[in-house]
């Protein structure tokens, strides 16, 4: 029988080192893994599983190319929900035609910046409504477009600027209308505004005052009118038509709805006709503001209030 074999003291210090690091080596691994996994757990939280899945598993080529296409298409459209980044919306059609349309064109609309202001306030409050205008401008989409949503209808004296106007903006509503007025006749049909037949409220188209217009499309009439701006037909020469009946009958078109009020804007009140008629048939005490060349005048309803007079 051979004898066992003994060991040498330093042998014996080493296999028992060799024993404790093989120790240490197991418990850091435990520890390492177990920190992997928390970390992998806080990840999950924070990212949602469908980036976690596109960064972590580079094995598949297909899940790269569906992860990028689905990047892509999201980048030319809206940023994802889960994004911080806000959800995109489009403008409406009408102003997107209006910005194109006046970043193109070289003429400047009549009003002024704050002229146009005035009304612009209104329609902030009031829009979409119903809204008249007196004039087929340069101006038009513009008002179309800040009553997005709405109806706004414009009256114009020149068929043939009608037609022009059509062509490159055929969504605008318009109509043609005529006038058998001079601005020589002003002062006489100042006369005729002051008979009683001429204070009496109702329907433009049934009144005995002789500033009513009556040739209207018959829509124009049973329409209650938010918004009426005044701003034609033509007033600046001697045989133009003037705006006599124009303003008489907003004002009454606004006194003749059966509840609420009417805001009526003015245009050019430098101008005799249009200074004296409005202060006369829109009322003084109706008045709300003046900037530039327009006055607001707010008009409410005769109808919801029996007796009121015809000015305050």
């Amino acid at each position: 029988m051979r004898p066992k074999t003994q060991y040498p003291t330093g042998l014996k210090l080493i296999l028992i080192c060799l024993f404790v690091l093989l120790l240490l080596f197991l418990v850091l691994r435990s520890s390492f893994s177990s920190s992997q996994l928390q970390n992998s757990s806080l990840i999950s939280a924070i990212y949602p599983s469908n980036i976690i899945a596109s960064s972590s598993s580079p094995s598949s080529e297909n899940s790269q190319e569906q992860s990028q296409s689905s990047t892509a298409t999201t980048s030319n459209d809206c940023p994802p929900a889960e994004t911080l980044v806000p959800t995109c919306t489009k403008i409406s059609p009408s102003l997107a035609n209006a910005i194109v349309h006046y970043a193109t064109l070289n003429i400047t609309p009549q009003q002024t910046f704050k002229e146009i202001s005035v009304s612009l306030r209104v329609l902030e409050k009031k829009s979409p409504c119903n809204f008249l205008v007196f004039g087929l401008g340069h101006d038009s989409l513009m008002w179309t477009a800040l009553n997005h949503g709405g109806r706004t209808v414009f009256l114009e004296e020149d068929k043939s600027w009608i037609e022009q106007v059509q062509r490159q903006l055929p969504n605008l509503e318009s109509y043609h209308v005529t006038y058998d007025t001079k601005v020589t006749q002003a002062d006489e049909m100042m006369e005729v505004g002051m008979r009683e037949d001429c204070k009496v409220v109702g329907d433009p188209r049934f009144s005995k005052c002789g500033l009513a217009l009556k040739g209207f499309p018959s829509e124009v009439y049973d329409i209650e009118w938010d918004l009426i701006m005044v701003d034609a037909p033509t007033g600046w020469h001697d045989e133009a038509p003037g705006r006599m009946t124009a303003i008489y009958t907003a004002g009454l078109m606004a006194r003749n709805r059966e509840s609420g009020e009417t805001d009526v804007f003015v245009h050019d009140v430098d101008r005799d006709v249009e200074d004296k008629f409005s202060k006369t048939f829109l009322c003084e005490g109706y008045l709300r503001e003046q900037e530039g060349r327009i006055r607001h005048f707010t008009i409410p309803s005769h109808r919801a209030r029996l007796g009121r007079p015809f000015c305050p």
